[in-house]
């Protein structure tokens, strides 16, 4: 039985790449390919894939949080994280996030084969640079995953998307014409998010995002 796949990434190269070399597994089916975390929630809601291959780096709404609201469309597929990041606060906030699987993109075909079948029998995988860039955080910070970055817990899914946005670059009006907010309703989110984290201005808003893994630093 083939297992059915979901790519999204938001560098073309990347999918087409990534698209090739899962066709040439005999027994993996890639569905459909999405640039974007909306559309690859519109697109896991309408195939239920048994697999979502994910980048966490996507402007608008990253990996995390496509993560968190994919068990609610579709709590069959399994999620597998591709990512370019490393560090203990990325590795952190996906697997709170609830992913299966967390794959570094300079891995080789084989790792990606081991990681498709693991997850397809209803296991976990973390490449074995993640395991321990795990282990050594936990042994530096005495925290365990599921203890690291619980700040972003205090938003709810669209403050978190406005976060996103903010730490990106985007105005007010600009963020409320992308989520299809009033101006006001934006403002009064900003409000709420920088009560709930303690933080009163945008740069540190910005770095809080970076150091949480919601935004990159690149």
């Amino acid at each position: 039985m083939a297992i059915r796949v979901i790519l999204a990434d938001d560098h073309q190269l990347v999918r087409a790449g990534l698209r090739a070399l899962l066709h040439s597994f005999a027994d993996v089916e890639v569905l459909a390919e999405c640039s974007d975390g909306h559309q690859a929630l519109a697109q896991v809601t309408q195939l239920k894939p048994d697999i979502l291959m994910l980048d966490i780096s996507m402007p608008g709404m990253n990996g995390l949080e496509v993560a968190r609201r994919i068990p609610a469309i579709s709590p069959s597929t399994r999620i597998l994280v591709l990512s370019m990041h490393v560090g203990p606060e990325y590795v952190a906030q996906a697997m709170r996030a609830g992913i299966a699987g967390y794959l570094i993109k300079d891995a080789a075909v084989d790792e990606l084969r081991n990681a498709l079948d693991t997850l397809a029998m209803g296991r976990t995988y973390l490449s074995p640079v993640i395991s321990e860039t795990m282990l050594h955080g936990f042994l530096r910070t005495g925290k365990s995953p599921a203890e690291a970055g619980a700040e972003l817990d205090k938003l709810t899914a669209r403050q978190r998307e406005i976060l996103q946005l903010i730490a990106e670059g985007h105005g007010t009006r600009d963020i409320a014409t992308r989520l299809g907010l009033s101006v006001k309703t934006v403002e009064s989110h900003r409000s709420q998010i920088m009560d709930r984290l303690d933080i009163h201005d945008v740069p540190s808003l910005v770095r809080f995002a970076v150091r949480t893994g919601l935004v990159s630093n690149d």
